[in-house]
């Protein structure tokens, strides 16, 4: 299971709703430490997992922010360089 949940407010683009099924996906996950549900489960899980996608939506339209929009790619720049800043501290 994932451990890295990942922002998706103020970006340009904006998260788009494959990025939101699927982090709301991993949330679900997350909470009930299930990767794949049992078929006795899977209605709730599925419930839960739509319920969430609702929030984060609701939550993505309701939210105003004064900040410029990040850059997808500058994120996943500095996302990159973050390994290796470690790696070269841990060394010295």
């Amino acid at each position: 299971m994932c451990r890295n949940i990942r922002t998706l407010f103020n970006f340009e683009p904006p998260a788009t709703e494959e990025e939101i099924r699927a982090s709301a996906l991993q949330f679900v996950r997350k909470l009930s430490g299930f990767t794949h549900p049992s078929k006795a489960n899977e209605a709730a899980f599925n419930r839960r997992r739509r319920g969430c996608r609702r929030g984060a939506k609701a939550s993505r339209i309701a939210a105003h922010i004064g900040a410029h929009p990040r850059s997808r790619g500058r994120s996943r720049q500095g996302a990159r360089a973050r390994p290796r800043a470690i790696r070269v501290t841990a060394d010295t």
